[in-house]
């Protein structure tokens, strides 16, 4: 039987690195496995803050990519100012660490690059693909966002071909998202965004999220919202990887961004006094960093207590940032304060429960992140104004693991692997 195709819309692609390629790459290696033919649109000259090689060995064999040229204003802001180079991951300072530049470009990045930077890549995408899709038989699309800009290219492709199926999917919120309110918008500006996320929502066939809290909004907004979330691969944890055991050291480690709206100071401060009233806990603590973060907390925590148990990593490629989840004991995520945020399910969570190390989150109380621990027992979710009982919950897993009784656990994770949200994907393409 004939595969039938899928146009899948997205900025990010090998070699890009981060959270933000994983998604629609783990689909696209297992959609074939379904009757589906996947074939991705991006761009031919995308101005990428990570990169990682590692991620091509997921890359389907034979896969149909097409690309074109995109016009991004990156360089320019950068020329500006140098920590503009954030923008690219959807990061800038905040607060008291905003210079003028700063709020310069982020006002100049809010008002002027409607929904974003990428927006220039609209009209010539929705030009092409609309010869594409007709020249190669394809009626179903998929665009991911953020950058919300590709949907544009769906709202624009669907208004000239309105039998084509449409599936828009929300990596992340638009304008919930929690740095939304700092993009410093004039009241048009704003309501630009809005306009344009209600025309996406109202003319998606489907609408993708990919926390159970943002499905319900979406679906307030006047969406056909599903909610399939981010997972863990199988294959990306091999036997070498699964048999490691932990350090020497009781080791927390955080793998990922970590940006300022994210900085989770309530547990540095705990961490700081557990190493002044612990003896134990001082001699066998590290805190290890696998990734980018931010240069302002990093500075901070050197600062305190933790100087001398720190491990920064840096970076990592995917499959060996897999290894030191791995080789730690404790795993760290953290989301933004506000209410808000409480739909946002980092996808770094699946990998975290497939590690089956315990698992330290903060956030909004009453999180989608908070059901999930609850529902696998892998870990807790706090708020960002615990600090006592962070303390009790780090130290009481310190002791197990002390006396050797830290133990792995992986229950009810199956529903989170990649294959079956592929499975999940395809009962709504049909």
């Amino acid at each position: 039987m004939e595969q039938k195709k899928i146009l899948i819309i997205t900025y990010y692609w090998p070699p890009a690195g981060g959270p933000g390629v994983q998604r629609w790459l783990k689909f696209a290696k297992y959609l074939p496995d379904f009757g589906w033919k996947p074939i991705i649109y991006t761009p031919e000259n995308p101005s990428y803050p990570l990169l990682d090689e590692t991620l091509m060995k997921d890359v389907p064999e034979n896969i149909e990519i097409v690309r074109t040229k995109i016009w991004e204003p990156y360089q320019l802001a950068e020329k500006l100012n140098k920590s503009n180079k954030k923008f690219k991951a959807g990061q800038f300072d905040v607060g008291k660490n905003q210079s003028w530049k700063s709020k310069l470009s982020i006002w100049v990045r809010g008002n002027f690059f409607i929904p974003d930077a990428r927006v220039f890549w609209v009209k010539p995408s929705v030009t092409f693909l609309e010869k594409y899709l007709k020249e190669n038989n394809i009626d179903t699309i998929v665009t991911s966002g953020p950058p919300h800009s590709l949907h544009l290219i769906g709202l624009g492709l669907k208004n000239k071909i309105p039998n084509l199926k449409w599936i828009a999917d929300f990596r992340d919120p638009w304008t919930e998202i929690s740095y939304y309110k700092h993009l410093k918008l004039t009241k048009s500006s704003d309501k630009k965004h809005r306009q344009l996320e209600s025309a996406v929502f109202k003319n998606a066939d489907i609408t993708l999220a990919t926390s159970y809290t943002d499905a319900e909004n979406f679906r307030k907004a006047g969406a056909n919202a599903v909610c399939i979330t981010n997972g863990f691969d199988e294959s990306d944890s091999d036997e070498k990887a699964k048999g490691q055991k932990g350090e020497n050291k009781f080791t927390l480690s955080y793998i990922g961004v970590l940006e300022q709206l994210r900085n989770p100071e309530n547990l540095w401060k705990a961490l700081d006094e557990l190493i002044k009233e612990n003896a134990d806990f001082a001699d066998d603590f590290t805190l290890k960093f696998v990734g980018r973060i931010d240069d302002k907390i990093l500075s901070a925590i050197e600062n305190s207590n933790l100087k001398n148990h720190i491990l920064n990593l840096g970076y990592l490629a995917h499959g060996k940032a897999v290894e030191e989840m791995q080789n730690s004991d404790m795993l760290l995520i953290t989301n933004f304060p506000n209410e808000s945020s409480k739909g946002i399910i980092p996808g770094k969570i699946f990998e975290y429960l497939a590690s089956g190390k315990q698992i330290l989150s903060f956030g909004p109380e009453k999180a989608d992140v908070a059901k999930i621990l609850e529902e696998t027992q892998a870990g807790k979710h706090f708020n960002y104004k615990d600090t006592e009982m962070v303390k009790k919950f780090i130290l009481e897993k310190f002791e197990l693991w002390k006396n050797g009784s830290l133990l792995k656990n992986t229950q009810n994770i199956e529903q989170f692997s990649r294959k079956n949200l592929t499975s999940q994907l395809t009962e709504v393409l049909k």
